[in-house]
């Protein structure tokens, strides 16, 4: 992002939710370009190295997005900071122990629907509800969460995730609603869903053998591209949903 990018101009609280790759990639960008943010990353565990100066100017809370009360605890914890200025939701689930992505309908299970509609559908609207009074009332904000390609409708060519893809679908149409919702009551918000593109983090880490590798992006590459999206974004452009490169996709 060049010297001329708006980030350096913002004053206030920056959150990002959820410190995997992208997450502490997000982190280490902002701490570069946006000197006037006090930074906040919230995540189940402390990603942090003791003593690692990387790191000085990042505060920890922990915040499990399943959890009311964490979400909870997480808002009062904010309430003695600057106004919320920017919040980046980057917590999501793909794989795991209990959830694998089906190829065929056979392979649905209602544990796994509930799984992935827990993190990646409910959590970044439940988010939003526990922060909604901490944004500033005066200045412009963004409230983004990642979303994925795969979550749009229009753009499923290949079936199969069934658990993943709705999920992803279904946030985008809640946060769609918060857009609107917002773009009345806090017009100075910007609600942005964003796909990264596919990063190489653990989320993605059993699908990339077939990305080509031009496409197959660093966590820090793709904070700077999402930063570059948002920092360009304005409150009318409120709801949408938005690839790395800038390009709006179907929902």
């Amino acid at each position: 992002m060049s010297s001329a990018s708006p980030w350096q101009d913002w004053h206030g609280t920056g959150l990002v939710v959820g410190c995997g790759g992208i997450g502490q990639a997000l982190l280490q960008e902002l701490g570069r370009i946006a000197p006037g943010l006090q930074l906040v990353g919230a995540s189940r565990q402390d990603w942090r190295l003791p003593g690692d100066p990387l790191w000085r100017e990042v505060e920890f809370l922990p915040l499990d997005l399943t959890d009311d009360s964490s979400l909870s605890v997480l808002a009062a914890s904010l309430e003695n900071h600057p106004p919320l200025r920017l919040v980046i939701n980057t917590a999501g689930l793909l794989h795991g122990p209990l959830l694998q992505p089906e190829k065929r309908l056979s392979q649905v299970n209602r544990q796994a629907l509930e799984l992935s509609f827990a993190v990646n559908a409910f959590a970044p609207l439940l988010l939003a509800q526990a922060i909604e009074s901490l944004f500033s009332p005066t200045d412009p904000f963004h409230f983004a969460s990642l979303s994925a390609r795969v979550g749009s409708i229009g753009d499923n060519q290949l079936g199969g995730w069934y658990a993943y893809r709705a999920a992803k679908a279904a946030q985008n149409q809640m946060l769609r609603t918060l857009a609107l919702e917002w773009a009345r009551r806090k017009p100075k918000g910007c609600v942005s869903l964003l796909h990264p593109g596919t990063t190489a983090t653990g989320l993605s880490a059993p699908f990339q053998a077939g990305v080509p590798p031009d496409r197959l992006f660093s966590p820090e590459r793709a904070a700077q591209q999402l930063l570059d999206v948002l920092a360009v974004l304005e409150p009318q452009q409120t709801g949408q949903f938005w690839a790395w490169d800038g390009q709006q996709i179907a929902w």
